[in-house]
């Protein structure tokens, strides 16, 4: 019976460097330090949102964002299309049929019926 042995070599190196790189990502990681929270006051979180969605700046009581308008209505544009194009997809015209018969023969082809 053999026993089972340990095979060292350049295949082992990928594993070491993973293993190395997480020793490094932890010690970055816990000996990071993190400074206090500290919040948005008074201002309301969801109606920021909204005005930067909308790109509605300068309001009190809103936290300062980058608008968004151009990405909203870009997005709004997508979507009508998307809709648009399934309702064209998912309709059916009367007596639109889809050319193969059950057996599997062609519908177009002549009088084997």
């Amino acid at each position: 019976m053999s026993r089972p042995r340990l095979r060292l070599g350049r295949h082992l190196l990928p594993g070491v460097i993973a293993i190395a790189l997480f020793g490094v990502m932890a010690s970055v990681f816990l000996t990071a330090s993190i400074g206090d929270p500290a919040g948005f006051g008074d201002a309301s979180v969801m109606e920021s949102l909204g005005f930067a969605l909308l790109d509605i700046a300068n309001v009190e009581g809103t936290i300062p964002t980058e608008g968004f308008l151009a990405a909203f209505i870009i997005i709004a544009l997508a979507l009508d299309a998307a809709l648009d194009g399934s309702i064209m997809l998912a309709r059916r015209e009367e007596g639109d049929e889809t050319g193969v018969r059950a057996d599997g023969g062609d519908m177009q082809g002549g009088d084997d019926e």
